[in-house]
């Protein structure tokens, strides 16, 4: 789906799984026979045309094959307007027998945070607001961990306060959340109007390049909202531009020269060459509720506008990234490959920002 030069037929060759069985929904998906071909299909599908550059030589093993592929069919959740009843119809019996979520080993937190997430392997995370403090309420710190028994830590972000445009700092030390430390890991930055973001990793800005440009910085992700929609007039739309992967699934790296060279641009140039796009998955009305409702499979308990799910167009069940709320101050955050923590989380912070964030 992900492979550039062949969008079409990979669409055909998904998709099989079938609609509403429940066998589907909660058993262990390592035990079925076709997911190897499912494997590859979703694999091509973020596969960028040219073979981009290697960007990593270390690879990590993907977790034990225990790994609980997300269903279809359980909980529908209310995301959008105020109406919350939730889970309709809800199989809530189900639930107890899901197997465990997978074991992550985070052995290098720097690592990690950047690397996609293992193919067929659902990263579960929990992230969390603390708006204590004088300035808190204005610039909240914010909180990844995994969301399992261990409840790692992966990631912190916050609001740098003298900024023109909003702009995040992503650290992997919740204690230092300084753009000169040596745990800045990434940045989320906002145009003007506080509708384009784009996410940058830690490395140095174009006008410090060194000979081979090995060093500059690059760009992880895009996030784009329709302008006329901020969040008053039905759900959102959002556009997500990321780097596609190359033939060993590692990120094609993108270090544009400058601005007009970004992930922004390209898109707007409808220059996609080892990009991909994505989408926030339509939710639908629902007459009963009287909301705009998505399938959240039970991780999600609140309706908000800032509850949303990341698709690629050729696969709407594989859900690349989903994130809502299930608390005033707490969130869940889940991606699949080909993302990473830090593009999972900055792109859950585009959502918080001030003049997007109508809660």
């Amino acid at each position: 789906m992900f492979q550039v030069s062949r969008d079409k037929k990979e669409k055909k060759s998904k998709k099989k799984a079938p609609a509403d069985s429940d066998a589907e929904d909660d058993s262990d998906s390592s035990t079925k026979p076709i997911k190897s071909d499912k494997k590859k299909n979703t694999a091509s599908m973020f596969q960028a045309g040219g073979d981009g550059s290697k960007e990593k030589k270390t690879k990590k093993k993907a977790p034990p094959k225990g790994a609980e592929e997300e269903s279809e069919e359980e909980a529908p959740e209310t995301t959008q307007k105020n109406s919350n009843k939730k889970g309709k119809g809800k199989k809530s019996k189900k639930k107890e027998e899901r197997p465990p979520s997978p074991v992550i080993e985070v052995d290098n937190l720097e690592e990690f945070v950047l690397q996609p997430a293992p193919q067929g392997v659902t990263i579960k995370c929990r992230v969390t607001r603390d708006k204590k403090g004088m300035d808190r309420g204005l610039y909240p710190t914010y909180y990844v961990h995994l969301d399992n028994e261990k409840k790692v830590f992966l990631l912190a972000g916050r609001k740098r306060k003298k900024s023109k445009t909003s702009n995040y700092l992503i650290s992997i030390d919740p204690t230092d959340l300084s753009r000169g430390g040596e745990n800045f890991i990434g940045k989320l930055r906002s145009n003007l109007m506080g509708t384009k973001f784009t996410v940058f990793d830690n490395g140095a800005n174009p006008d410090r390049a060194n000979a081979d440009w090995s060093n500059v910085r690059q760009e992880l992700a895009a996030v784009i909202y329709e302008t006329n929609v901020l969040g008053f007039k039905g759900p959102r739309k959002m556009t997500v531009i990321i780097p596609g992967m190359n033939s060993d699934n590692e990120r094609v790296p993108i270090r544009p020269r400058n601005d007009n060279d970004g992930l922004l641009m390209r898109w707007q140039n409808k220059n996609m060459d080892n990009l991909i796009e994505l989408h926030n998955k339509a939710p639908v009305w629902n007459d009963e509720t009287q909301s705009y409702v998505l399938n959240f499979h039970g991780r999600v308990t609140h309706a908000s506008v800032k509850n949303f799910q990341i698709v690629h167009s050729n696969d709407l069940d594989y859900i690349v990234m989903q994130f809502g709320r299930v608390a005033d101050d707490a969130f869940t955050m889940d991606y699949n490959y080909p993302m990473c923590a830090v593009q999972a989380f900055a792109i859950a912070l585009s959502s918080f920002d001030g003049k997007l964030a109508c809660e």
